[in-house]
């Protein structure tokens, strides 16, 4: 009983002295209840099929992604537990010179631990169930449900996972602090909080080398992601450039750990100004401690904004997207002409009979399934899309085929022919489409695209004025670069490029695709769905002829909510996760700094030194700390997105500039918020003479 009220003395105090501790369990575990609550939240909502198996697609995401959460916030917990621990070095030091055993100072952490984490627990569940009622909001508005049936709900099955997980890491900490109080000794528990680390200062001029050579390798691996992105092809070329980062990250913080002191030194005016030798110094003495921590911190910071930038992109750019490149109700489409590639088709899966009846359009083939779709419609038009194997990217490119060939080593210039449309038949989709109408003489050609690296890759050939054969015609360019224009409809821009030329030229023998493009007459959702089942159903019923694919508004829609949810859902759990953890632990290991320092900050007292000096000094001890892995993340983060942004291509990046205000809000919150809060409590506790 006397070990258990001692305990609970012990968590009053460090409530007053570790608040941030405390805060980051509770904020810690109330976001792994919410983020593992979604699946009860979006039962309350009225979904269709297709969008329920992709919420129970993010469902299970999640789920994986929670286990990989749980093992961050275990590592936090770990790391936070051994600085409380080395604050208290002192008073079990004093235990054991009063007579108290290892085990039962084991004992008193235990109880300790087992009140920390209950109290934890219970807070974060409770904060968790009112925050997860926001996030039914957000998800339910996300899928457009009814908010009419909104309802308090709380998850037990959250709640259990919750309890499980955080268990296991606060039974992992019990086992940790075990082991440390049994391997500790008296005196380096009464003296550690008097002992600094030696100053060592390394050679500069290793360390200048060192810095060069990780400027260097890491210049290297920014040119990899954003120059030669194209050939990260395998895992371990996408894995080259990421080592690359990571080790000259440690070494750059390494070399800068023995440079700083010397340069700072070196600049006499600014060195002896006010306390500025003291900050400096203090950051020196514990160098050897911080390179690794703030290099691990620094990666997470990076992976940080990397991660809410690009979900954020994604999520703008799709919605963006749909409004753009979804303009009408549906486009039917069928492959006609099969026979022109039959090995092609049929190593797709496609049987010989479904290749020799791929002669119908889409209207035919509807009728031959036992469908008319046409008085479903209240207007629509039929186009086609050609292509021949006299007309492939490298027969597009003329002279410039060589010097692309090196520069775009991966795409596939040979194999893949070119999508062919009349300027004609094009301009009835543009004019339905509410796009831009082009003309074209008997002897020009252009190209629409709206995948911009590969109209970079046009437009070379383009500009050079390359001239092409089609069915016995020669024609060149209209335009020297590309045009923005797409034909079939879509979330993303994956229109590589199509090739409009006069409609007199084409043979209708190498139509590849039959497009119907149009709006329905229906009046509601309902009746739109219902009509798209029954087309679906249509394929198991016959399987002679190839059932007309269809990209249609509602299920554009429906896909685009549920990617842009799982990209926004997960993003901001690892990227709030990674945040906390990264802000945190800085945060612990400066108030257990600060708590070390508190008898050196009285010296500065008594030899007449000005509160206000002092104040500034601890604020600039405390910046340092916190800028140097962000300043270096910030700048790992201009490479990372640019090359999230090419790898992302499809879907756009108009969106990154809000995307980029919007995790920097969130930057600013959470990790200016814990510094500020690092730098008001160290205030206290070096203010506290007692």
């Amino acid at each position: 009983m006397m070990l258990f009220k001692l305990s609970i003395k012990n968590i009053k105090k460090s409530i007053k002295d570790y608040a941030i501790y405390f805060f980051t369990l509770i904020l810690g575990v109330s976001i792994f209840y919410v983020f593992n609550a979604l699946d009860s939240q979006t039962i309350m909502i009225d979904v269709s099929s297709s969008t329920s198996e992709i919420i129970q697609l993010m469902m299970t995401i999640l789920s994986g992604v929670s286990v990989f959460v749980s093992f961050t916030l275990g590592f936090l917990i770990i790391y936070a537990t051994r600085f409380l621990m080395k604050r208290r070095n002192k008073e079990f030091g004093i235990y054991l010179t009063l007579g108290m055993s290892k085990r039962k100072i084991s004992l008193i952490l235990f109880f300790e631990t087992l009140l920390i984490g209950i109290l934890s627990l219970f807070i974060g569940i409770v904060l968790g169930v009112f925050l997860s009622q926001v996030m039914s909001l957000l998800v339910a508005n996300m899928f457009e449900a009814d908010l009419t049936k909104f309802k308090f709900i709380f998850s037990s099955s959250s709640a259990i996972k919750t309890i499980i997980y955080f268990s296991i890491m606060y039974l992992i900490v019990i086992l940790f602090n075990t082991f440390s109080v049994s391997k500790c000794k008296l005196i380096d528990l009464l003296y550690s909080s008097k002992k600094s680390e030696k100053i060592k200062l390394k050679n500069p001029y290793i360390c200048i080398i060192l810095f060069i050579i990780s400027i260097v390798v890491l210049g290297r691996a920014y040119y990899i992601v954003t120059h030669d992105y194209m050939a990260l092809s395998e895992v371990k070329d996408i894995l080259k450039p990421i080592v690359m980062g990571i080790v000259s990250t440690f070494f750059i913080f390494y070399s800068l750990s023995g440079l700083i002191l010397r340069i700072v030194q070196s600049l006499k005016h600014y060195y002896y100004k006010g306390l500025n030798s003291f900050v400096f110094r203090e950051f020196s003495s514990k160098v050897n401690t911080i390179v690794l921590s703030i290099s691990i911190i620094c990666l997470m910071l990076f992976v940080t904004i990397c991660l809410l930038s690009s979900c954020f992109t994604i999520k703008n750019s799709m919605n963006k997207n749909f409004k753009e490149l979804v303009p009408v109700d549906a486009d039917y489409s069928v492959f006609m002409n099969m026979q022109n590639n039959y090995e092609d088709y049929i190593e797709y899966g496609y049987n010989e009979e479904q290749i020799s009846t791929s002669n119908y359009t889409v209207k035919e083939k509807f009728k031959l399934l036992g469908f008319d779709i046409i008085p479903y419609f209240k207007d629509y038009i039929e186009v086609n899309l050609y292509a021949t194997p006299e007309l492939k990217l490298c027969n597009t490119l003329g002279s410039k085929l060589n010097e692309l060939k090196e520069k775009y080593e991966f795409l596939d210039y040979d194999s893949e022919e070119e999508v062919i449309m009349g300027i004609n038949e094009y301009n009835k989709v543009a004019k339905m489409y509410g796009t831009q109408e082009y003309t074209l003489k008997d002897n020009e050609y252009m190209i629409i695209a709206d995948y911009k690296s590969m109209a970079k890759v046009r437009d070379i050939a383009l500009k050079n004025r390359e001239t092409i054969s089609l069915f016995g015609h020669t024609l060149t360019p209209k335009y020297t670069q590309t045009k923005n224009g797409f034909v079939e409809m879509s979330s993303n821009h994956i229109n590589t490029g199509i090739i409009l030329v006069p409609d007199k030229i084409l043979d209708k023998n190498y139509i590849y695709e039959n497009h119907l493009i149009g709006n329905y007459k229906l009046k509601n959702e309902e009746e739109i769905r219902e009509l798209e089942e029954n087309i679906n159903k249509l394929d198991s019923e016959k399987d002679k002829y190839v059932l007309p694919n269809g990209a249609t508004k509602l299920s554009i829609k429906e896909a685009t909510v549920g990617l842009t949810a799982m990209v926004t859902f997960i993003g901001l759990y690892l990227g709030i996760i990674f945040l906390i953890s990264s802000a945190a632990i800085l945060a612990l290991k400066e108030l257990s700094e600060s708590s070390d320092n508190k008898e050196k900050f009285q010296v500065l007292r008594k030899i007449g030194t000005d509160e206000k000096l002092i104040n500034k000094a601890l604020f600039r001890q405390i910046a340092i700390i916190f800028l140097l892995p962000l300043i270096l993340a910030l700048i790992h983060s201009v490479f990372g997105i640019k090359f999230a942004i090419q790898v992302l291509e499809v879907f756009g990046n108009e969106e990154l500039i809000p995307s980029i205000i919007i995790t920097t809000i969130i930057l600013v919150i959470i990790y200016g918020g814990y510094f500020m809060i690092t730098y008001f409590n160290s205030k206290n506790i070096i203010r506290n003479r007692n």
